[in-house]
């Protein structure tokens, strides 16, 4: 009882009370306790209206005020109708009892619902309560997160939630991050350490500077997205309320055929009206299409959650659907593939130039790039010239990046952006993998910088595991060189990669993958890219199914992206594509299993064959059925 809610209680107690009546009933009835010639008789409705009302009022008022709104064919209206009918042909017993199990259906249909929402709703409990912003004066002060501004310094204590995404600038501990990531490991942290918003601190206080206002902060991003989930349907979804919205309808006309046509085309309309109507009754009472209009969202319902609970957020079952259907997956390399974090591997300088010259003006230009390798390359040097030397910086997307060191020009770059600027490269330069950063000073060649990024620890199994779910072909995207890529596709075991691409050569190159699916035999396959950069955003909207990094991601590819893996694991993505299928699976044996008992009811119910017991299974029995099945998916992990 503890778990349900306030209204499930107050059903409960309601079927119970009814229950117990119409049992106390149906015993004095056949115990002959009630005179015999009163079985059937008007002078008994009263006394079945009690436990009837107690346990369907609440429907029966829906069904009015669905006539009322013009909305009458929906379930309420089938079941009073129903019921109804049973009253008037004398079956009062039956008539309780298929409001009475209609309504046992409807909370059990209540509880999964719930459960299924609170598998999504756990990460509700993300969202801070509060914050404690350090004043000027080093006193602390309680607000609320939204008036969090960017610079904030926050106070983080022991088993306080993370407000906002900042930056450690004071204390180290572990944070728990298994609300967002599903990874029961706490994470460490220290000073200069980036935190985002949801997670737990652990024993030891931070200070934290706050780099996102709240409405911007990563736990408010998934908060919105699961909000806005339930909007986008599966095209399961879609056909079962395109169906049940011409089903209802077309078996309220079926009903009211069977109650009249027969015992008119008999000639003997008044001795077998009250039978046929009784067979009307027991058809609609089948045709109850509660059973198709819960199991399938609730069985998506329970693939989003249990997609939740690996760290991955979808944002909708449309989006689950087709995980299920992936034939290509497109990767982006750097933060993806491998670790995004650059290292200097190798300097070659060419004859007259000492390699630490080399890095030094590479690393002035770098100064302040916030590309990984830039980065990679600014760390790599000891020495620095002051920037006031550094003037005229010009970056050249995917290409490399200029500006003018005291009176000279330095370029770093790839070999396109050399050949573009009319600089020549040697024959023999050095073949090392990684990514080759060509560095000129007044348009000559001075040497080249090997930065390596070596590939995620998992990623290769994930590679295996991805395959393994019949994901015919994976293919490697980026802006590096060949021959960096080579060596990264070659060590995760993918066999086709594309290098040297600009952003909008990867919008291209997907766009032709899915112009080649348009025009295979299977019409369903579907591509997916995973990405996680800035610009990775065009891609992961182009895409069938964009999949974006949400721990080291931007915010625009986050945004543009259909599914978020928030702990960089790309070993989500086959757990995802099972849940996806085994989502899949069920909903299709929901339709299947209750079109098949509820057609075979009907065509009994309508001979006369079935009565209103027989309703009552083909109703609630395999509405229960199909919310039992549909609640695997809660379990799935």
């Amino acid at each position: 009882m503890s778990s349900l809610t306030k209204k499930q209680r107050k059903d409960l107690i309601r079927i119970i009370i009814a229950l117990v009546m119409f049992a106390v009933l149906m015993i004095c009835e056949h115990a002959h306790v009630i005179p015999e010639h009163l079985h059937g008789s008007v002078a008994m409705i009263p006394v079945y209206l009690i436990p009837y009302f107690i346990v369907g009022y609440d429907v029966v008022r829906k069904c009015f005020l669905g006539i009322a709104h013009g909305q009458m064919f929906d379930e309420s209206f089938l079941m009073t109708l129903a019921t109804v009918g049973a009253f008037g042909c004398g079956e009062f017993e039956e008539a309780v009892a298929v409001m009475l199990f209609y309504q046992v259906g409807e909370f059990f249909q209540s509880y999964a619902v719930g459960k299924s929402r609170g598998a999504i709703s756990e990460l509700m409990s993300i969202a801070p309560d509060y914050a404690n912003r350090e004043a000027e004066d080093g006193s602390i002060e309680v607000i609320d997160p939204d008036d969090i501004e960017v610079g904030d310094i926050l106070i983080i204590k022991p088993g306080e939630k993370i407000p906002t995404d900042g930056t450690v600038i004071e204390g180290e501990g572990l944070i728990n991050t298994s609300a967002l990531t599903g990874e029961s490991l706490p994470r460490p942290v220290g000073t200069g350490e980036q935190v985002i918003s949801g997670c737990i601190n652990g024993e030891n206080l931070l200070r934290v500077r706050a780099e996102k206002a709240y409405d911007d902060s990563t736990v408010a991003q998934i908060l919105e997205m699961v909000e806005s989930a339930a909007s986008r349907k599966s095209k399961t979804e879609n056909f079962i309320t395109r169906f049940a919205r011409w089903y209802t309808p077309t078996v309220v006309i079926g009903a009211l055929i069977l109650a009249f046509l027969p015992p008119i085309i008999s000639g003997n309309f008044a001795a077998e009206f009250s039978e046929w109507v009784l067979r009307a009754c027991t058809f609609l009472v089948i045709s109850c299409p509660c059973a198709l209009v819960i199991s399938v969202p609730l069985a998506f319902f329970g693939g989003i959650g249990a997609a939740s609970r690996e760290g991955v957020l979808v944002k909708g079952s449309n989006y689950l659907e087709m995980m299920a259907d992936l034939d290509t997956i497109v990767s982006d390399k750097t933060g993806t593939l491998t670790e995004g974090k650059f290292k200097v591997a190798k300097i070659e300088a060419a004859p007259g130039y000492r390699e630490e010259d080399v890095l030094r003006v590479a690393a002035a230009v770098e100064s302040g790039s916030t590309h990984p390798i830039g980065m990679a390359i600014v760390e790599a040097c000891d020495s620095q010239i002051p920037q006031n030397l550094i003037t005229d910086v010009e970056n050249h997307a995917g290409r490399g990046i200029s500006a003018r060191v005291g009176n000279g020009v330095v370029c770093v770059g790839n070999q396109s952006f050399f050949v573009e600027n009319g600089i020549s490269l040697p024959d023999d330069r050095t073949e090392a993998d990684g990514t080759h950063c060509f560095v000129s000073a007044d348009g000559k060649y001075i040497g080249t910088i090997v930065v390596a990024d070596m590939p995620k620890a998992k990623a290769k199994q994930a590679i295996i595991d991805i395959l393994a779910e019949k994901v015919r072909r994976i293919v490697m995207l980026t802006g590096d060189s060949a021959s960096a890529a080579k060596a990264v596709a070659d060590e995760l075991g993918i066999t086709d990669f594309r290098a040297e691409l600009l952003p909008q050569d990867k919008v291209r190159v997907v766009e032709e993958l899915l112009d080649e699916l348009s025009k295979s035999s299977n019409s369903k396959a579907r591509l997916a890219f995973i990405g996680d950069g800035i610009n990775d955003a065009p891609v992961l909207s182009r895409a069938d199914v964009g999949i974006a990094m949400g721990s080291l991601g931007s915010d625009a590819a986050i945004e543009a992206s259909d599914i978020v893996i928030m702990d960089d694991d790309l070993a989500r993505i086959p757990a995802v594509i099972r849940i996806a299928r085994k989502t899949i699976g069920i909903s299709k044996a929901n339709i299947a299993f209750a079109l098949l008992v509820k057609f075979a009811c009907l065509v009994l119910g309508a001979l006369g064959i079935a009565n209103m017991w027989a309703a009552v299974f083909a109703d609630v029995g395999v509405a229960v059925i199909c919310i039992l099945n549909s609640m695997r998916m809660l379990a799935k992990r």
